[in-house]
Formats: structure tokens, sequence, C-alpha cells
């Protein structure tokens, strides 16, 4: 309805002429963002496509360069362990630089000890394969009938006829690859011992650049605590599982004592060596007793006792000891902990796999800061 007043025109608008013919009277039309429905930008998958671009680029580097991430990362890793033991021998008035070659010289002391106690028997086997293979294959004769039942249901299901009928031994042509694979080179002991006696005599001098690096107090006081936890929780790591693995190593040696097993030392020593890899490493050593049990005795049943013994060890520590010390400090996800261990693995080899906890304990400690507990959550289920 149009009406002119002074000369101008003037439209009125009635009650009912609000908005359209559809739309009923009364609903109220959304006059905010929050409720309209989330739209995926294209800002937004552009920075993820980068972000993942970022991922890749970084994970090709460090398989390319592994000769010399490897050294420098396990340096870091290995010294911030140590490095509540340099401030240890500090505060006794040792310098720092005298501290970090004592507990370098220390660790590798150690290590020497077990890798001879692993070598003599290691070095005295490996000259008897041939001898050993062919007594190992007279002793698992007992697979010769479920192979031969195998073939025969093959045949029948419309298989192919050819087949073993009789176990073979496999080649050990891997043998030399694989030493070469878990043997690092020179260089890289190099490497790795310098770079770790350097950073054990200078980590106080990085922590403080480090923290200086930031201008704004709060952030300096944010990256005081990570450095502080990162340190606390992998030095605490190291010499629980040190001292577990230890316990290990001593309960495995003593089953092979007792049942009669050859050089128990060794074998304790790699029981205590190997538990330090995830998953990987006590599945390797139950196939080593296994196999050791085979050679060593006449029947199946007394091959199978130190094996099944070690299984048991591994389960109580695994599910009962390790659970109530790490956990109380750190929890720890099983699926994390496999992810990494396979990723870590595959990137860098066993020394990766060893690297995988440490690395997965400062990624969780950097996301308890960096996102912490009180910043927006989901809403619960």
């Amino acid at each position: 309805m149009k009406r002119r007043s002074a000369g101008k025109p003037v439209v009125r608008v009635l009650p009912n002429d609000r908005g359209p013919a559809s739309e009923p009277a009364g609903k109220a039309l959304p006059d905010s963002q929050g409720e309209l429905p989330p739209v995926i930008r294209r800002a937004e998958v552009v920075a993820f496509a980068l972000v993942a671009l970022l991922v890749i680029c970084v994970v090709a580097v460090l398989y390319a360069a592994k000769a010399f991430f490897l050294p420098v990362v396990m340096a870091f890793v290995v010294g911030t362990m140590l490095s509540p033991a340099a401030g240890f021998l500090e505060r006794h008035r040792i310098p720092r630089s005298v501290s970090a070659v004592l507990i370098v010289a220390g660790v590798g002391a150690g290590v020497a000890f077990v890798i001879g106690l692993i070598s003599s028997p290691l070095m005295e086997w490996s000259n008897r394969l041939p001898e050993l293979g062919s007594l190992l294959k007279d002793k698992l004769h007992v697979l010769d009938r479920p192979l031969a039942l195998w073939q025969q249901l093959q045949t029948m299901l419309g298989g192919g006829s050819e087949g073993i009928a009789s176990f073979q031994m496999p080649k050990f042509d891997w043998v030399q690859p694989a030493v070469e694979f878990l043997s690092p080179t020179f260089t890289e002991f190099l490497l790795f011992f310098a770079t770790l006696i350097l950073f054990i005599a200078s980590w106080k001098d990085l922590r403080r650049a480090l923290i200086m690096t930031f201008t704004d107090h709060a952030a300096r006081l944010r990256t005081l605590r990570i450095l502080n936890e990162i340190e606390g929780h992998l030095g605490g790591y190291l010499l629980t599982v040190t001292m577990i693995n230890l316990g290990v190593g001593a309960a495995t040696g003593i089953i092979c004592v007792v049942t009669g097993m050859p050089n128990p030392a060794g074998l304790g020593a790699l029981a205590a060596t190997l538990n330090f890899f995830p998953i990987i490493g006590p599945v390797a050593m139950f196939a080593i007793l296994t196999v050791v049990g085979v050679v060593a005795f006449a029947t199946l049943g007394a091959c199978l006792i130190a094996p099944l013994a070690f299984v048991g060890i591994i389960f109580l520590e695994g599910h009962f000891i390790t659970p109530s010390i790490i956990g109380r400090r750190l929890e720890l996800n099983a699926l994390a902990v496999f992810i990494a261990l396979a990723f870590w693995t595959w990137l860098w080899g066993p020394m990766g796999g060893f690297l995988s906890s440490p690395l997965l304990i400062v990624a969780l400690v950097l996301k308890d800061h960096l996102m912490p507990a009180d910043s927006p959550q989901l809403p619960p289920d």
C-alpha cells in the first residue's frame, strides 16, 4: 500500500508481507555463524595438504640420511637419559666434561661386557652352522608326516602335485646381509659417541640457550617445564627398563641353567639385550631358545621347557611388573607403542625400534604441555 507524503512516496509494509509466502510466520532465521552447518574451506584443505607434504618430506629425509640422523638422534635421546647422572656427579664437584667422559666410558664398558657374553657363543654357533643345520633337520623329521598330509590335502582339493614331502632347512645366505644390516658402520659409531659426549657436556648451556630463545616469560617457563619433564621421564625410563631387563636376563639365565641349556650366561645376556626392543625382542628370543632347545635336547618336550618358561617371564613382566612401575609415571597406550615401534623399525631398523618408546614419551610430554587438558575438548559420548 503506497501513499504520498509531502511529495515523497512512502512504502508501508504490512505484517504478512515480511517474508516469502512459503515461510511460516514466527520462525526466526539464523543470525549467527554458529547455527550454520560446518563448511570445509579451501584454505583449510590447502593447509592440511601442506602439512601432509611436510611430513612426507621429513620422513623421506630421515630415511635417506639415516647414516647421519640415526647416530645424532640416538646421541640426543641417550644423552638426555644420562643427563641426570651427569648432574649428580656435577653436584659432587666433578666437572661436567669429565662426568660426560666417565659416564660414556662406563656405559661403553657395560655394553662391551654384554657383547662379550653374547659374541662368544654366537661365534661358536656361527662356525657350526652347516653341522647344526643338518642336526636340526634330522630332529625335525617329526614334521614330515604333517607336511605329507598337507600335500595330500592339496592334491585332493585340486592343487598342484608339486611340493615338499619332507622338512627342508632354509639356506643360510641371509646371515651375512642380516649382520650387515644390524651392525652400524665405524663412522656411525664414532659420530654417535662424539655427539653423545659433547651433548652431555654442553647440555646445561643448550638448555639455557633454548629457554632464552623466547622473549615471553610464560613461554620460557613452559619450555623449562617441558625440558625438565622430558629429562626426568627419559632418565627414569632408562633406569627402570634397564633394571627390569637385567632381571629378565637373570631369570632367563637361571632357567637355562636349570633346564640344562648350553651357554646360559650368553642366553641370559641376549635376553636382557633383546628385551630393550618391545615386542620384537621377546619374539626373537623365544625363537632362539626354541632352536637352541631343539639342537640341545633329544625330545620335543624337553626343548620347549625353556622357551615356555621364558614366555611366562615375559608375560609377568609385560602385564604386571612394567605397567605397575612405568605406568605410574607416564601412561603409554599399547596401540601407540606398537605403531611407533613399527614405524621407527621400518625407518631406522633395530636402533629405531630401541628409540621408539623414548621418542613416544617425548611426543606425549610435548602434547601434554602444548595441548593441556583444560583446552577445549570434544563433548562426552
